[in-house]
């Protein structure tokens, strides 16, 4: 392994295209400390040192920052507003026939649609910069803390702060684009492994603070099984075979050939627990929002809602939270796999499933496969990300333990597709890869 890694380093193509990569990501882990105009450095330390800003929307956001939201820094937004216009433009291909058409017509349409999500980033950018500087400036970003973020919220303050949290995503989104055409490719991907990996130590270490030697030990061996359990799960899939038939095209013999259509058992990746992550915060948000400011009683609605579905560490918050996984993993592979188009391509080049009729047969049949295979992976999916919510009541660790949830998803799926892009390159020019 480490001679692999010192032959990719004596590769001069390899080396410079891994030098790049690991420079986009030292700018990118340096933006997420540079404070954003107008914020008082200081204040959001202090207000940090009070420990409101735990569970919600908070931890969610500030994973995918690195750290750099609650820090208010220039990339506070991270790249959450990229993957939410990403999911936008694939979910308005089934609304949209133009977006489908787009998706369809190879490399010039999935340009436009990626300018398209440029163009949508950029506009949700601008969204969510206006409403992080609306709590900043209530003081209700970082739990009613009682010191100014913004000293001077002046007109020209707010404005010069929005421009400046709008363009910092932007920066991000072109950074990750870097990194994929000049880089070792996966540049979005890799800047929130980036993101999430760096809040690894904080988590581990306020384990070993709070707890001890022996619960952090625990912990690690628990990591190490469950990111092996992962990577297991992450490269299973169910192979379709499917044999082309030979036809005569002037004097050459085309097909004949023998391949399989790759079903993941984890087909939806970790947008389920994305989306599901987001439908559980709407209700707190709305009772935030109705909880009276003059001390009164709140209604019983809201206390209900306080109760249950706002700190995780609830059996019916969690069982919500799978219920919620296991149903958008079946909408999101619905809207991912049509196997009525994998059908129509394979009888248009001559394809058929062995003891399978072409067309409608097999569409029904890959149906079949895809339902019965989407079950073990939708339930994979919410017990992975339940793991930090039963850390936080077995051990008390708040919900970005740091082996389970999103976080793991995200790093061992980038990781593995990374190694694989990396490898792919070495064997371009040595016999032997990156793993033998």
């Amino acid at each position: 392994m480490l001679s692999a890694i010192g032959r990719a380093f004596r590769t001069p193509d390899l080396r410079r295209k891994l030098l790049f990569t690991l420079g986009i990501i030292t700018i990118f882990r340096l933006g997420a400390f540079i404070p954003a105009p107008g914020v008082d450095y200081g204040n959001v330390q202090e207000c940090l040192a009070l420990g409101n800003t735990e569970g919600g929307l908070y931890q969610f956001v500030n994973l995918f920052s690195g750290g750099a939201l609650l820090q208010v820094s220039i990339f506070a937004l991270g790249i959450m507003p990229y993957i939410t216009a990403s999911i936008i433009t694939q979910l308005l291909r089934v609304v949209i026939p133009r977006f489908q058409e787009l998706h369809q017509e190879g490399a010039q349409g999935q340009s436009q649609l990626t300018q398209y999500t440029r163009y949508l980033t950029i506009a949700l950018g601008l969204l969510n910069a206006t409403t992080l500087v609306s709590l900043a400036r209530s003081g209700a970003l970082l739990g009613n803390c009682p010191v100014p973020i913004i000293p001077d919220d002046s007109l020209i303050t707010i404005l010069l702060l929005i421009i400046t949290l709008t363009a910092g995503t932007g920066l991000i989104m072109w950074m990750g684009e870097l990194i994929t055409e000049r880089g070792v490719g996966n540049g979005m991907s890799l800047l929130i492994f980036t993101a999430i990996a760096a809040g690894f130590p904080t988590s581990l270490g306020e384990i070993l603070r709070t707890q001890g030697a022996m619960v952090f030990t625990f912990v690690l061996l628990m990591g190490v099984v469950v990111v092996a359990l992962v990577i297991f799960v992450e490269q299973s899939q169910r192979r379709i075979p499917v044999q082309y038939a030979k036809r005569m095209v002037g004097r050459r013999t085309l097909g004949g050939s023998s391949t399989y259509i790759p079903i993941k058992v984890n087909m939806a990746g970790v947008i389920p627990v994305i989306f599901a992550s987001s439908m559980l915060y709407l209700p707190s948000l709305i009772a935030q929002f109705n909880t009276p400011q003059d001390g009164t009683a709140p209604a019983g609605w809201v206390n209900w809602i306080s109760t249950y579905l706002t700190s995780g560490d609830h059996p019916l918050y969690m069982l919500m939270y799978f219920l919620l996984i296991v149903f958008f993993t079946y909408f999101y592979v619905a809207i991912t796999f049509n196997p009525d188009e994998v059908s129509e391509n394979m009888k248009k080049y001559g394809g058929f499933i062995p003891g399978i009729r072409a067309g409608r047969p097999t569409a029904e049949y890959l149906q079949y496969v895809l339902s019965r295979i989407t079950l073990p992976g939708a339930i994979y999916l919410g017990l992975v990300a339940l793991i930090p919510l039963i850390a936080l009541v077995a051990i008390g660790a708040n919900q970005n333990f740091p082996f389970g949830g999103t976080s793991i998803l995200i790093m061992v799926g980038v990781g593995l597709e990374t190694v694989k892009q990396i490898d792919a390159q070495l064997q371009q020019r040595h016999y032997e890869g990156l793993l033998r």
